[in-house]
């Protein structure tokens, strides 16, 4: 048996962290996952019924289950997630698929919500068992790119593993950021059309 903490982790952080464990354990065995709220519990169950695996819950107290999944007889996927690779860029077959994140926020709603939801969008991405092609910054999307950002590490996990990473440079020079990219390379919006118009799937969160 494996045992998850996930505790305290927002969308998508407890479904991803016991994916990785159920990788860990082969083709059979028990992940023991502890999350605070229902959310969490019905994603963890959602994912456990569409890799037919048995799953089930115990309410433990109000801030508190414990989310039991058993992999034998289900689907345990033989691939690494990006986090999880070592292998060459050239090494990674890519979707030609291009993530353009044009805020540092996903959505309308409150604030700082929107922010933690884009950054649960990347840590996801950074996830995925293969990454995109590329992704392409631009306007307050650039802040996510530079010093002080929270997503940086899970770019460079996806850089790693074969992304390129662009950042527009007159956005980059608007918000006083020239100085202070952290991943990946400074671009132009002639570049970033050019990518656009070629790529096979454009993803905008």
């Amino acid at each position: 048996m494996i045992k998850v903490n996930a505790i305290g982790d927002a969308c998508p952080i407890p479904v991803v962290k016991t994916k990785n464990a159920i990788r860990e354990l082969g083709t059979s065995g028990v992940v023991e996952v502890s999350v605070d709220n229902e959310i969490a519990v019905q994603n963890l169950l959602k994912m456990a019924k569409q890799k037919e695996y048995e799953a089930s819950f115990e309410k433990k107290s109000n801030t508190e289950y414990i989310v039991t999944i058993n992999v034998n007889g289900g689907e345990v996927s033989d691939a690494k997630p990006v986090a999880k690779t070592n292998a060459k860029s050239d090494e990674i077959k890519l979707k030609e698929t291009i993530v353009v994140i044009d805020s540092d926020k996903m959505g309308d709603g409150d604030e700082e919500f929107s922010k933690t939801l884009l950054k649960g969008f990347i840590y996801a991405l950074s996830s995925q068992d293969i990454p995109p092609a590329k992704i392409l910054f631009y306007n307050t999307g650039v802040r996510l790119t530079t010093e002080g950002s929270a997503s940086i590490e899970d770019l460079k996990v996806l850089e790693k593993a074969g992304a390129k990473i662009y950042s527009c440079g007159a956005c980059l020079n608007n918000y006083g950021l020239s100085e202070k990219l952290s991943v990946g390379e400074v671009t132009n919006m002639y570049v970033i059309a050019e990518k656009q118009l070629t790529a096979g799937v454009i993803v905008r969160p």
